[in-house]
């Protein structure tokens, strides 16, 4: 390799992502979250979806007791939830009221989609866990989504005819 992991971030970062908020419960039911740009779908018949959580999250446990996950994806006026859910720790779920989905996990509210997911596959790589999730509920509406680029928080362009 000509290349140390840090000039390998700092490629990965000029692809634009969108911003998640992932949750579960853990083996005794609290629940877990973390921050997650890592998400795409993978498959529409059957609905499934992929995430890929670093192994020393305390996420990555919780998410293989419950078999189950969902994702909300942040509006761009989400922001300050994003730097919540990115530090580690039960704080994050401190004073915070979330509602919670059909499948008993919390989510995010005003989020621009919700997807409610059972684990269909796991699959280590490297330093990360691959999850696969089958959609089983979602709802979604329109708006503005918050993205990350560069290390840092987007915004889309406003104006018209784009």
């Amino acid at each position: 390799m000509s290349f140390d992991s840090l000039e390998f971030r700092r490629a990965l970062g000029q692809f634009a992502t969108g911003v998640t908020v992932v949750t579960t419960r853990d083996a005794v039911g609290r629940p877990q979250g973390l921050t997650l740009n890592s998400f795409c779908s993978v498959s529409l018949e059957p609905p499934l979806v992929l995430i890929c959580i670093d192994q020393r999250s305390e996420v990555n446990a919780a998410l293989a007791a419950s078999r189950a996950f969902s994702v909300s994806v942040l509006t761009e006026e989400q922001e300050d939830l994003s730097r919540r859910f990115a530090s580690g720790g039960p704080l994050k779920f401190q004073g915070l009221e979330l509602p919670v989905g059909e499948s008993g996990l919390p989510l995010v509210p005003g989020a621009l989609a919700h997807l409610e997911c059972r684990l269909a596959a796991s699959h280590p790589a490297g330093d990360h866990t691959l999850y696969i999730g089958e959609v089983e509920r979602l709802s979604a509406r329109p708006g503005r989504p918050l993205l990350y680029h560069g290390s840092a928080y987007r915004r889309l362009e406003t104006g018209e005819g784009r």
